[in-house]
């Protein structure tokens, strides 16, 4: 039988493919630090489910939504997702899809769990901030009074107090500022008890706490609470979104949407809406990310019009859509824009990128 030989050129070749393999095979396998973005999906909150809005007012006269309007999403991997090479790069040149340090989208060291239940947080401010809003616009009575946003563990008001309280009185007096609430602490004397009159989820509640001292200011009557700014309304609004869901980024379209159900104006007029951007309680709309990939959901969905955030609309260079697509800086604009694309004598006012 013969042997083989392999001669000196025949091994460099076979050792290079061999190499060239295995470090493809790296590059397929290794995880890189990088969160892709992708078009996610588009959630008409005018018919939801069974047809009934997917944001429903009460305790208002309200009427019906004569068109779609969308909330639009991103599918963002997971901090936990291994993202391997190809996929970033795939993601990075393809249309309508990114990739982004995941350091810049998800603070090192947090869990998959943690990031879930801040983004859940988020979309729960967003749409209280929504309702506001909302009622704002539509000149329903809003009344902004102190409401208790953290209580300490180790403090006094612990057991007492909970967060979402909003306080109407300290020691039989009526307070209605966060400015009202800390002068009428500051004739409280340290050790000594002080009554707050709260309300909460329809009762009120007087809650007797023996403040402590404070350490960096001695002297100062404490009880372990932060305070933040609050609301009060009548009407109730009910958001049937799915816990799967978060980020306030869907906050424009809340407000909209409750927005059209209490004014007698109709906003929608039987079109297909889509639109993103977070909203303050004074309707302003804040820049958010992923909007290429929103508004791909929005034509997936049919959508003709999308509403887009000023400061986004940096973020729309060398976009190709048939969408019409409204820039807007406050639930008003909006409201004013949709209007004004209905009336060919007012096309010409609306805000555009």
């Amino acid at each position: 039988m013969r042997s083989i030989r392999l001669t000196r050129q025949t091994w460099l070749a076979l050792s290079a493919a061999l190499a060239f393999v295995g470090l493809a095979l790296l590059l397929v396998v290794l995880p890189t630090p990088y969160v892709i973005y992708s078009p996610g999906k588009a959630y008409d909150l005018a018919t939801g489910e069974n047809d009934q809005p997917m944001v429903r007012v009460e305790g208002l006269q309200t009427y019906p939504l004569s068109g779609k309007i969308h909330m639009t999403t991103v599918a963002v991997s997971r901090p936990d997702t291994r993202t391997s090479l190809p996929q970033a790069f795939l993601a990075y040149w393809l249309p309508r899809r990114d990739a982004m340090p995941r350091d810049a989208v998800y603070e090192p060291g947090k869990t998959r769990d943690e990031v879930r239940a801040e983004e859940r947080m988020m979309m729960d401010t967003s749409q209280q901030d929504a309702i506001v809003a909302a009622l704002r616009e539509a000149s329903v009575p809003v009344e902004e009074l102190p409401v208790v946003s953290t209580v300490l563990v180790s403090g006094p008001a612990n057991g007492r107090l909970q967060p979402g309280d909003q306080i109407r009185q300290v020691e039989g007096v009526p307070v209605r500022t966060l400015t009202e609430v800390a002068d009428r602490m500051r004739t409280v004397r340290p050790g000594t008890s002080v009554r707050l009159t709260v309300s909460r989820e329809g009762r009120v509640i007087n809650a007797d706490i023996t403040t402590i001292d404070s350490v960096s200011e001695p002297g100062r009557a404490l009880i372990g609470v932060e305070l933040g700014l609050g609301y009060s309304f009548t009407p109730t609004v009910n958001f049937g979104i799915s816990h799967d869901i978060g980020g306030p980024s869907a906050g424009l379209m809340f407000a909209l949407a409750i927005y059209d159900q209490i004014s007698p104006d109709d906003v929608l007029q039987g079109r297909s809406i889509a639109g993103t951007g977070r909203i303050s309680p004074s309707g302003q709309v804040g820049a958010i990310g992923g909007v290429q990939e929103k508004i791909a959901s929005a034509e997936a969905v049919g959508a003709s019009v999308f509403l887009v955030p000023a400061r986004n609309c940096q973020d729309l260079e060398g976009l190709q859509t048939d969408l019409e697509i409204v820039r807007v800086d406050t639930l008003h604009d909006a409201v004013r824009g949709l209007a004004a694309l209905q009336d060919p004598a007012r096309v010409a006012e609306v805000p555009r990128c």
